[in-house]
This record gives C-alpha cells, sequence and structure tokens, in this order.
C-alpha cells in the first residue's frame, strides 16, 4: 500500500507544492520562504519518519502570516490524501518531548473531525524573523485540512525556541505513532461507527 501523496495550491497571496512519504525515512526538502518554520518542519520529517518535500512562494513582503497558514493547509490536504480510507490505523497517537528546561505534550487522532486546541504562552513574540503567532495559524491550517484533533501543550519553557522545537518533535513522534498500521486490525476501520 502506498501512503504518498502530493498537492499544488495556488492563490493570489501563496503558490505551494507538498509531497509526502507516510512510510518515508525522514527525508526533507523544504523551501517554505520562512527559514525558521523549514526547521520546525524538518522535526516532523525526522522525528516522523515521514519524507517531506515543501515548497512556497508567498507573499512574504507583506509578512508570513499567509505563508505559514497555506502551507500548513497544503500540508494537512496532502496528509489527508496519503492516509486514504485509514484501515488498519493506529488513528491515534501521542509524545511528550523535552529539550533542556522546555517539555511540550502532543496527542493527535485522525477523526475525520477537525479541532485544536493549543496552549503555549511563548516567551517572547519572534523567534528569529518568524512571528510566533504563527504556530497557531500554521497548525490550524493543518487541523482544518488533515480533518484531525490535536492537542499541542507546552507544559515548561524559558526559552521560546525550545518550545517550538519541542512541539515539532512531539507533533512529529505523534504522527508517526497514530500513522502505524496495526496488523491486527488490518482491513479494518478502527472506529465503532464503522467510518472515520
Amino acid at each position: 500500500m502506498s501512503r504518498q501523496a502530493s498537492v499544488e495550491r495556488n492563490t493570489n497571496e501563496t503558490r505551494i507544492k507538498v509531497s509526502v512519504n507516510l512510510d518515508g525515512t525522514g527525508k526533507a526538502n523544504l523551501n517554505s520562504s520562512m527559514p525558521f518554520l523549514d526547521h520546525m518542519l524538518d522535526q516532523i520529517a525526522r522525528h516522523g519518519l515521514i519524507d517531506l518535500d515543501v515548497h512556497c512562494d508567498g507573499d512574504n513582503h507583506i509578512d508570513d502570516h499567509h505563508s505559514a497558514e497555506d502551507v500548513g493547509i497544503t500540508l494537512g490536504q496532502a496528509f489527508a490524501k496519503a492516509v486514504g480510507d485509514k484501515k488498519g490505523l493506529t488513528r491515534y497517537g501521542h509524545s511528550y518531548v523535552p529539550l533542556d528546561e522546555a517539555l511540550s505534550r502532543v496527542v493527535i487522532d485522525f477523526s475525520g473531525r477537525p479541532g485544536l486546541e493549543f496552549d503555549c504562552e511563548f516567551r517572547r513574540a519572534s523567534i528569529g524573523q518568524f512571528d510566533v503567532d504563527l504556530f497557531f495559524e500554521f497548525f490550524q491550517g493543518f487541523v482544518n485540512h488533515a480533518l484531525v484533533t490535536l492537542h499541542i501543550d507546552n507544559l515548561k519553557g524559558r526559552n521560546a525556541h525550545h518550545q517550538a522545537e519541542t512541539i515539532f518533535k512531539a507533533f512529529g513522534r505523534a504522527l508517526r505513532m497514530a500513522l502505524t498500521i496495526d496488523e491486527r486490525q488490518a482491513g479494518t476501520i478502527p472506529s465503532t461507527k464503522g467510518s472515520l
């Protein structure tokens, strides 16, 4: 079973191409036009063992908002396409990840219902040139189009870079768990409703 997908999304604000291989080795080819977001996307690839290719040309001369949100949207669309009918899917995933003083927890459900709870009080407004408010926009875009329920909690942290990195590493690990195929339920949908 091939769990790969490519999606292109073009608007007046952004032109984006995303390819994913959910059964990859963690290879990443990233050019989102936002260096710090590329660093975070690399965490998803490496810790989720997902091959990820992201290219975005956006109106960053205005600010990074449209690009960050639209990369999340397009990535979500690619995940929804790649995951397919969800037969045999573990469905749920969770992870706690520390980095020095920071600790984050991420829990995900490939439920078919979009929902985001994001709890992180960043200690500063930007990391390099990247506005920390845009992390929420990225994840909201992803959730709405991947059709997942996602809880993100930064439990501790003083350094904003560490806070963000623990979130994205935990997100990658939670994805890796949820996307694993459980051979014991091969061919079945992991829901009492019989659909997700």
